[in-house]
């Protein structure tokens, strides 16, 4: 899962773009941050019907005026569910890009969980400590009941409203580590983004480093070289092949969704992966280890050269591919280095990478 430094660059960055969703919003008038300079999280209003509120941090007020914002980033935590952290890095990360923040929506989800009473997410939904990551419902508060996907749904449709942001352009989810898997898990799985670009507006996600990936069929990378697929063994895991590792036992949010129609649908969807060339430990303290996760190679590294091997290795001739992916050299399981890369930064906030030149470089995958 994902830790972040307080100081640190290190996030999971999301720049979505959704359509229509009755709101309101309260927070400090920057929505930026209180008297003892941390950022300070504003109340947003999701959903339909009676709907539910959802806590957020963002660089604009939302119930202000947003006819000047082009795009919008969200960025999102990790597994400590620390959105103020993850905000206060996203700020640094878009001054250093050079954008105009007059342009730019910078919001950071935060998904409230069982042991954040002290953090005073009142009567809204909450999650358990890691159901959030995988689309799992609410399990508390009003709105129990409601996957994390949805959420993002929501939140999509919150911020790609043309009566509430007319100039809106571009949409870019990024995340980092256990941020990354909900990024993967909603770039698969929703079913809004085609809607989405139908309007003109660019979606784009991006996924780095994550412990482990959604495959759509039983097939995994078969060791030692992890270049060819086959059923994993049952008997070393019998349930390697459920969610959120497979697609048996699907979350309700995607219940009922064909695999392979999944899988081409996928391939349609812009999505970066990015991984670090020295994210190779297999004993990292982060890294999930359950045989589902296990199935899929020793190292995140080694699960990310598998997974794109593997959407190769479905492919039909003839179908294109919108993905790109790229190793970002000598990094490890460091979120800062990782989105202050060439490819990284390019990939959430269209930096050119000749204009960041101390930025860690990026390859092509070595597969």
């Amino acid at each position: 899962m994902c830790h972040m430094r307080r100081t640190g660059l290190g996030i999971m960055l999301a720049a979505m773009i959704v359509s229509g969703s009755a709101s309101h919003a309260e927070g400090p008038a920057t929505g930026m941050a209180g008297a003892d300079g941390r950022p300070q999280w504003q109340r947003v209003h999701l959903g339909s019907g009676a709907g539910y509120d959802f806590p957020v941090y963002a660089n604009h007020p939302l119930g202000g005026n947003m006819n000047g914002i082009r795009e919008v980033v969200f960025v999102q935590h990790g597994l400590q569910r620390n959105g103020d952290d993850y905000y206060a890095a996203g700020a640094e990360l878009l001054k250093a890009s050079g954008r105009n923040p007059d342009e730019v929506l910078l919001i950071a989800p935060n998904f409230p969980g069982t042991p954040d009473g002290a953090k005073h997410f009142d009567n809204m939904p909450v999650w358990t400590v890691q159901g959030w990551i995988g689309g799992e419902d609410a399990v508390a508060g009003p709105g129990a009941g409601v996957s994390s996907l949805q959420v993002l749904d929501d939140l999509v449709a919150y911020v790609t409203d043309k009566s509430r942001f007319p100039a809106i352009t571009k949409v870019t989810v990024a995340g980092h580590s256990g941020g990354a898997q909900i990024v993967h898990r909603y770039a698969v799985l929703n079913n809004v983004d085609e809607k989405v670009r139908a309007r003109g507006i660019d979606l784009r996600y991006v996924v780095a480093n994550p412990s482990s990936y959604l495959y759509f069929t039983p097939e995994r990378p078969i060791a030692p070289d992890y270049s060819r697929f086959g059923a994993y063994s049952t008997a070393v895991c019998p349930d390697y092949d459920k969610y959120r590792y497979g697609m048996q036992d699907m979350v309700p949010y995607a219940r009922g969704a064909a695999p392979m129609a999944l899988y081409r649908r996928y391939m349609q969807r812009q999505v970066t992966y990015m991984v670090g060339s020295e994210d190779n430990d297999p004993n990292h303290r982060v890294l999930d280890k359950a045989c589902g996760a296990e199935a899929e190679g020793p190292t995140r590294l080694q699960r990310a050269r598998g997974y794109w091997r593997y959407e190769r290795h479905l492919a039909t001739p003839g179908l294109a591919s919108s993905h790109r992916a790229f190793e970002v050299v000598g990094v490890g399981h460091d979120q800062a280095r990782m989105f202050g890369s060439q490819c990284g930064a390019q990939a959430v906030f269209g930096t050119d990478p000749a204009a960041n030149a101390k930025g860690a470089a990026c390859r092509a995958p070595q597969v």
